[in-house]
């Protein structure tokens, strides 16, 4: 007779288990050199007269991804904004932006489409302007990672069913070891929120909390020092 337990529908157990008892969820093993990347903190998320107003997870991203930032610039890691910018009436949004009207809201010279105003962004910040989800496409990120011999990717921003999903998806696809600051990303809603983050936890990325972020940072750079030294 056969053992109940071994003949069980996967399918029928509790997520969590299920998920994993496939394989997902597994770790990986952080690089030495990372990058800090806070996607599109754009002024339509934070007013609450835009059609895309996120409330208070967006804004709680936006305060644990400022504290991120800061730990990058002093721990000397490359840190990297993007915005979304179309041009007149979308031009070169194609599709994605006839499938979701509210994208108006990052044409040219819109307030909207501006940085956050309690985002501190500085002259030597890296931005990159896009038009699509995912930061990687038809953009110098890559490149601009690879100049840098970034191998690890941190990434905080908005939303996390939209952009910071199609980075995080395209940047495990460009070989990079992929992290989602989890309490530094955000939607306009927990459950697609929740929703992604398992998702990319499951099959392309690490998750971590701002401090656990900020405490990796540090130890490469005192790593860094040390190879120097030595």
């Amino acid at each position: 007779m056969r053992n109940p337990s071994k003949s069980a529908d996967p399918l029928s157990l509790e997520l969590d288990q299920n998920y994993r008892q496939a394989g997902f969820h597994a770790g990986q093993s952080w690089g030495g050199h990372p990058a800090v990347i806070l996607i599109d903190f754009a002024q339509a998320y934070f007013d609450p007269a835009s059609p895309l107003y996120g409330g208070e997870l967006c804004q709680r991203a936006l305060d644990r991804a400022n504290l991120l930032a800061e730990a990058a610039r002093k721990y000397a890691v490359p840190l990297i904004h993007t915005q979304v910018e179309y041009d007149y009436n979308g031009a070169d949004g194609g599709a994605f932006y006839q499938k979701i009207p509210a994208l108006t809201c990052f044409d040219k010279g819109n307030e909207f489409q501006d940085f956050a105003a309690n985002l501190n962004v500085r002259t030597d910040d890296i931005v990159i302007t896009k038009q699509y989800p995912s930061a990687f496409f038809a953009t110098s990120l890559s490149s601009t990672l690879r100049w840098q011999q970034v191998d690890t990717l941190l990434i905080a921003g908005l939303s996390t069913s939209g952009c910071v999903r199609a980075t995080c998806v395209d940047s495990i696809s460009h070989g990079f070891i992929t992290i989602v600051v989890e309490d530094a990303v955000g939607d306009r809603a927990e459950e697609p929120h929740k929703a992604n983050l398992f998702d990319m936890s499951a099959k392309y990325a690490d998750l971590c909390q701002t401090e656990e972020a900020i405490a990796f940072l540090k130890c490469t750079h005192e790593k860094s020092i040390i190879g120097d030294v030595l």
